[in-house]
């Protein structure tokens, strides 16, 4: 969780301080580390341009009270992978920072930007841009598109964040950051902050009390009261209330997640959670009825959720993915509480926290365990699992068996897009245990940088990954930067040579890749000084014994290259994939 930054200097750390801050000129890369240590950013991720390396060595010397660096440096390979990196960060930590250079930099970067955005996570995207003389002189430069002008990379970057800004002057650099800052907390969204390469150490104002930036905007009491009042009588005149939850309960705090908690058991009534939120409600809560997923639902979800007359929905996403080609819309209307506003048949609310509404609503809702009556009759049988000889032929089924032992309340499992997603929704989480997925952007390869950057926030979390070939090739060069942290990430590394994903939704030649020796290639990876572990599996009892030599292994990743049949996929999948291939292949309406 991200936390302020707060001083408890002792008479000798201000000494140092002050001896410190005296011998040096207070700069624009200086406010800047300074506020992002402040919003409780720790690691910020780089790829070094000339643009950016003076903001680099501002950033990376900014200090603690103990002299330590405050900013520690994380390099990454290029920066589609600095970005998606600094991503998975924000998930675990909160807030992230990335810093790139002008233009060759920062519009690969944007992919990742692209995915905070779609995400609800504030990621600050921080870009180092030509010296402020050039313009005004027509100037051609180097890593631009051959004009003098240079504003296009800032017009491009409004488009895909809550806030973007560019410093012209050294004396509005404090206003324009923290204007930044401030609005990525606020919307969970994304920031963009230009800087010139000869403006990042000039001098410059230092800044003010950090709360003008962190503190949150409060629910309107009048409009929170008149709200809760309202959805309590709409509650009332139900009979089969379900509670649906959506990705955006975690992106509006810890503290919402306990208020949902609180409602559905004054509620006593079903709770199922979105594909994107499943870990967001305990699963082992007698109230969870699984993952609503239209015809691909988990523990019968969709019969419930079909059967209710009203669906309280919380931070809900309703998207072509989500709902299985639009084929598994809710039928019944909808009271939908966002992060900061609440809408049902009739009424709308806004500059209501979610976290207020939930807990507010749990003291004057009406019990109705109605659903979960109906749900005792729905629940189905457990599966009875099948286990594989130890010499039978690797199978996704037998994988996914052995990776559920695995999961504990200190683990956090990523899963990537394709079939890792279906393999992951599958299983059960224990109590603690997180998940992560991407599922609005989708970027194939997301998972290898941002479970990097996760886990660097989190080191004490057991973090899992579950990746599918294509997806690796992706990025499989932040296995390198893995390596180099020593971050003891267990990849699960599917090789069913080709998209599968895209197979089921449109097949054609283009989803065939070109096989790699994957566990070679991390090998080579390690270099001289590396030590990450990697092997090649092909039957169950392979496998097992993988598995046991990554869990002992504590000094870098593992990698388990699963080598499976290349028609192996989930039912779940195919399944989906003819539903959203209807859905893209709609014809133009007539107007």
């Amino acid at each position: 969780m991200m936390l302020p930054y707060r001083s408890n200097s002792t008479s000798s750390k201000q000494t140092f301080m002050g001896e410190y801050m005296a011998s040096s000129t207070f700069t624009v890369g200086d406010y800047l580390a300074e506020r992002l240590v402040q919003i409780g950013i720790r690691h910020h991720f780089v790829v070094p341009g000339d643009y950016n390396l003076i903001l680099l060595d501002k950033l990376g010397g900014k200090l603690d009270l103990f002299g330590k660096p405050a900013l520690i440096e994380v390099g990454c390979a290029n920066e589609l992978n600095c970005s998606m990196a600094a991503e998975g960060y924000a998930r675990a930590n909160g807030a992230a920072a990335c810093v790139v250079t002008y233009s060759v930099g920062a519009l690969s970067a944007f992919n990742g930007t692209g995915s905070a955005y779609a995400e609800n996570l504030p990621l600050i995207l921080i870009s180092g841009s030509p010296n402020t003389n050039d313009a005004g002189q027509f100037h051609l430069l180097h890593h631009t598109l051959g004009t003098s002008d240079f504003t296009y990379q800032l017009e491009m970057a409004k488009k895909i964040t809550c806030c973007a800004v560019a410093i012209d002057r050294a004396s509005d650099a404090p206003r324009l950051i923290d204007r930044a800052l401030h609005a990525a907390l606020q919307a969970k969204k994304p920031a963009y902050i230009e800087i010139p390469t000869n403006l990042a150490g000039a001098p410059c104002m230092r800044p003010g009390p950090i709360s003008a930036v962190l503190e949150p905007v409060s629910s309107n009491a009048a409009v929170l009261a008149a709200t809760i009042g309202e959805a309590a009588a709409y509650l009332h005149g139900k009979q089969k209330i379900a509670i649906l939850v959506g990705p955006k309960l975690r992106r509006a705090g810890p503290e919402a997640e306990e208020a949902l908690l609180k409602l559905a058991e004054a509620m006593g009534c079903t709770v199922a959670v979105q594909p994107a939120a499943k870990g967001m409600f305990p699963e082992d809560h007698p109230q969870y009825t699984g993952v609503f997923w239209g015809q691909v639902s988990t523990l019968a979800a969709d019969s419930i959720i079909n059967w209710a007359d009203a669906i309280l929905c919380v931070g809900t996403v309703f998207t072509d993915y989500s709902t299985v080609g639009w084929t598994a819309m809710p039928s019944v209307p909808l009271m939908v509480a966002e992060m900061d506003h609440v809408t049902f048949p009739g009424s709308t609310f806004g500059r209501v926290r979610l976290c207020d509404f939930l807990g507010g609503l749990a003291n004057q809702v009406d019990r109705n365990p109605t659903t979960m009556v109906e749900y005792h009759r729905l629940r189905p049988d457990p599966v009875l699992i099948h286990v594989a000889s130890e010499n039978d032929a690797l199978s996704r089924k037998e994988i996914q068996r052995q990776v559920q032992p695995m999961l504990d309340a200190d683990t956090t499992l990523f899963v990537e897009t394709g079939d890792s997603w279906f393999n992951g929704i599958q299983m059960k989480l224990p109590k603690g245990a997180d998940f992560e997925i991407e599922m609005q952007w989708g970027h194939i390869g997301w998972s290898i940088p941002a479970s990097f950057g996760y886990a660097l926030s989190k080191p004490e979390r057991k973090v899992i990954t579950m990746v599918g070939d294509g997806s690796f090739q992706v990025t499989a060069q932040e296995v390198s930067q893995m390596v180099r942290w020593k971050l003891p990430i267990i990849i699960f590394l599917i090789n069913n040579k080709g998209y599968t994903i895209e197979v089921e939704i449109h097949d054609g030649l283009y989803n065939r890749i070109k096989n790699w020796d994957y566990a070679a290639l991390v090998q080579a990876f390690n270099s001289t000084d590396g030590n990450a572990a990697s092997c090649r599996v092909e039957t169950g009892g392979e496998l097992a014994t993988a598995i046991e030599m990554a869990k002992g292994h504590k000094d870098g990743p593992t990698l388990i290259e699963c080598v499976i049949h290349q028609d192996d996929c989930s039912r779940e999948l195919i399944t989906w994939g003819h539903y959203v291939a209807a859905a893209n292949a709609r014809p133009p309406v007539q107007t």
